[in-house]
């Protein structure tokens, strides 16, 4: 499982934020975390994917794509902050995540 800090959920914030100012050419400051990623920045599953790719090799998780998908069927990620809380789960649980 991925080590969590003080820091880690600031970082996440950060990353995610960074990602879709730069993938949805947005200014950084016109995004928070109850921006709708599909209908605000007009982002898609793919990005979504993308981002955790980043994840696994920033915080060496070893999580499968369809535990991830089994999670996201029962609590759906539609905005930013919604979007960190379930990247902070996936750090801190991995594979675990579809048991919460």
């Amino acid at each position: 499982m991925g080590q969590i800090t003080a820091n880690t959920r600031a970082e996440v914030k950060e990353i995610v934020y960074s990602f879709f100012s730069e993938e949805c050419e947005t200014d950084i400051s016109r995004i928070h975390d109850d921006t709708n990623i599909i209908s605000d920045l007009e982002g898609d599953s793919l990005m979504f994917l993308e981002l955790i790719e980043i994840f696994k090799k920033k915080y060496n998780l070893s999580i499968e794509l369809k535990t991830i998908a089994k999670y996201i069927v029962k609590h759906p990620v539609e905005t930013i902050g919604q979007l960190i809380d379930t990247q902070m789960l996936m750090i801190e649980h991995e594979n675990n995540i579809v048991n919460l």
